[in-house]
């Protein structure tokens, strides 16, 4: 059987599209770009779903090297990297209510260097885990590359264009950074304030009183007794982010 050189090229422009989106995601998503999974890993797991997406849609003619196709894999590239970034979103959240608690309890220079978001207090690394182990036991990966498969269905190659209404869809949605944290952060805020009001009042009633020597170690305490009792709490908030972070996915793509 003779195969033309040509039949082989196109087949490689059409298969280079759902490669590209995929890729994007797996570089930009949270979990897949952990530097503990290695490049060689990513190129095989986007090989093994560009296998799977291929035969299940019609892929467009078009040359990647003409202007049309320079604009349809910058857009590949930005359908994916958007929605990895909008679960970033919540990693970050987690990562600045870790910050927070830390700067509260008077742990701030107590840090870790994460190899993947560089110097990190360690209440912050054990937040992420945590975060981690909540996206996996949910499923979230499953249901991310799901999504990502579906997208080649609402959003296909070379019929429609990332608008300025994706844009402002992903700028709202990172306002979740600071309103996440918050959420997440609020019970070890709180009752620290309420320490911090307590140890002023004592200092003022006894001046002689090393604030230092007391109100440190009090503070430390008493803020991991309330992370401790709180975790569950923290749990389900995290646990709340990820589904959001899942929801405005589903929406950049289209998708019911």
């Amino acid at each position: 059987m003779n195969i033309a050189a040509i039949d082989i090229v196109e087949r490689f422009y059409a298969f280079m599209w759902p490669m590209l989106r995929i890729s994007a995601l797996l570089l930009a998503a949270p979990v897949f770009s952990l530097s503990a999974l290695t490049v060689r890993i990513r190129v095989l797991l986007a090989l093994a779903l560009s296998v799977m997406v291929y035969p299940l849609f019609t892929w467009p003619d078009i040359d990647p090297l003409s202007p049309a196709g320079l604009l349809e894999i910058c857009n590949q590239l930005l359908i994916g990297g958007f929605m990895g970034l909008a679960l970033q979103i919540v990693t970050a959240a987690v990562v600045v209510a870790g910050q927070t608690i830390s700067n509260s309890m008077g742990l701030s220079m107590a840090s870790l260097i994460d190899p993947n978001l560089g110097n990190v207090p360690v209440v912050a690394q054990f937040l992420l885990i945590l975060s981690t182990l909540i996206f996996v036991s949910l499923g979230g990966h499953a249901m991310l590359l799901a999504l990502i498969l579906e997208s080649f269905a609402t959003l296909p190659v070379g019929s429609s264009l990332f608008g300025p209404q994706a844009y402002a869809q992903l700028v709202s949605w990172s306002s979740m950074i600071f309103l996440g944290a918050l959420l997440t952060a609020l019970p070890v805020m709180v009752t620290l304030l309420f320490i911090s009001i307590g140890l002023g009042v004592v200092t003022r009633a006894a001046p002689s009183l090393n604030i230092f020597s007391v109100g440190l170690p009090a503070t430390i305490v008493v803020g991991f007794v309330v992370l401790l009792l709180s975790l569950a709490n923290i749990g389900s908030r995290i646990q709340w982010l990820w589904l959001q972070g899942l929801l405005q996915i589903r929406s950049l793509a289209g998708l019911p």
